[in-house]
């Protein structure tokens, strides 16, 4: 699988959101995207990342940015984690890996000795011209969120 690099065109793809909408990456261009990948729904860190992602949203807005997480899991996992935490960022269902697939983020993991298949915690800013932007690992859950706000600005400093 052909891991998708900083300048290249981001794939595009149309997923549902918890509220029963859709998601359409290819409808926002003109303006930043930015989406982050997380595992699994109501996990310890994936709690912490969409919280933290939720507090910031605003902020995202405020500079003109689409914020959305996505994960393997399906809508009626995502309603019920955004319910349970009062979680404010869309949520896109991706269980096929029609996104995470085409991003490079299933990969080959291993924990504690055991491997398996799994996907890469990363998040990108996707420019408003459809290109990945910024392409960066969540090596640390704590702080990502801001991590990622402070790297949209320098992207949209960079204009």
């Amino acid at each position: 699988m052909t891991e998708l690099q900083e300048g290249d065109l981001a794939p595009t793809f149309t997923l549902p959101l918890d509220d029963g909408s859709t998601f359409d990456l290819a409808s926002h261009r003109g303006k930043p995207v930015v989406l982050y990948f997380y595992p699994e729904d109501d996990s310890g860190g994936c709690v912490n990342e969409n919280q933290e992602f939720s507090a910031l949203s605003p902020e995202f807005a405020r500079r003109g940015a689409v914020l959305a997480g996505i994960s393997p899991d399906d809508v009626a996992s995502h309603t019920k984690f955004r319910a349970k935490y009062g979680l404010t960022v869309p949520l896109v269902a991706d269980p096929e890996h029609k996104a995470i697939e085409p991003f490079g983020l299933w990969k080959l993991k291993k924990l504690y000795g055991r491997e398996f298949m799994g996907l890469i915690r990363t998040s990108f800013i996707i420019g408003a011209d459809g290109k990945a932007a910024r392409i960066i690992r969540a090596t640390r859950i704590a702080g990502h969120a801001q991590k990622m706000l402070d790297a949209l600005d320098a992207h949209l400093a960079a204009k």
